[in-house]
């Protein structure tokens, strides 16, 4: 998975929505008609302008389109990377409005709240499709569900992509071949525990460096405070 763009913004716009359909359309000629492809939209649609452009964006057959709208808004194809238990899944599972969820196992209670996530979106006949856009821990830790989850399809990563451009979160791990990729595919990892030995040397030396992210603060045109 890939950032289209290099800035996020709010879509709320006929001029944004012909970007967005002009920049898959591009996308859709590039990789051909047998790539699977999604577009993430950070829930940043609001929901008249998510039909039209959902609409305008079924000739590019998509392989999924994950949080046009914000996670309060129940009918949409992929979803849920907000929600964080069980029971904030229940409702949505049993309404029939997703077709997959995206509970992230760092936010979700774990490993063993994760998979009883699962489960319940098993019986409901709802794909799973794990948010992790962090380090080899939590990767590592999404891949064991998915090795017990008869339906998980497909698994977010963000080794080298996204934000991490301070340093390479595979120095983090020992042995960084456990997480090599071949044809967009990997082996679950094997090792102890999660499959992975953590340096714990290079965590100690970053350790000392501390941060200090923040949400961004943004704003719509006219000045109102948008979602982030």
């Amino acid at each position: 998975m890939r950032n289209s763009a290099s800035r996020l913004a709010s879509n709320d716009s006929s001029t944004g929505r012909f970007n967005i359909g002009e920049n898959v359309q591009t996308v859709r000629e590039s990789t051909g008609e047998d790539f699977g492809l999604g577009i993430d939209f950070h829930g940043r649609m609001h929901k008249p302008m998510a039909k039209v452009l959902i609409k305008e964006l079924e000739p590019y057959r998509l392989f999924f389109i994950e949080e046009p709208v914000l996670s309060e808004h129940p009918d949409t194809d992929s979803t849920r990377e907000r929600l964080f238990s069980r029971w904030d899944f229940r409702e949505v599972i049993a309404s029939g409005a997703v077709d997959i969820i995206q509970p992230d196992v760092s936010h979700a209670g774990g490993i063993t709240e994760t998979r009883k996530i699962a489960m319940m979106a098993e019986a409901y006949d709802v794909a799973l499709a794990l948010h992790c856009p962090l380090g080899p821990i939590a990767l590592a830790s999404c891949l064991q569900v998915d090795a017990g989850s008869y339906n998980a399809f497909i698994q977010e990563q963000s080794l080298g992509i996204h934000y991490n451009t301070s340093n390479d979160l595979l120095d983090y791990v020992t042995d960084p071949t456990v997480f090599n990729y071949e044809d967009g595919m990997i082996d679950i990892p094997s090792g102890p525990g999660l499959g992975i030995e953590v340096n714990e040397e290079y965590v100690i030396e970053r350790s000392g460096e501390g941060h200090r992210w923040r949400n961004p603060i943004w704003r719509h045109s006219d000045g109102s405070f948008a979602e982030w």
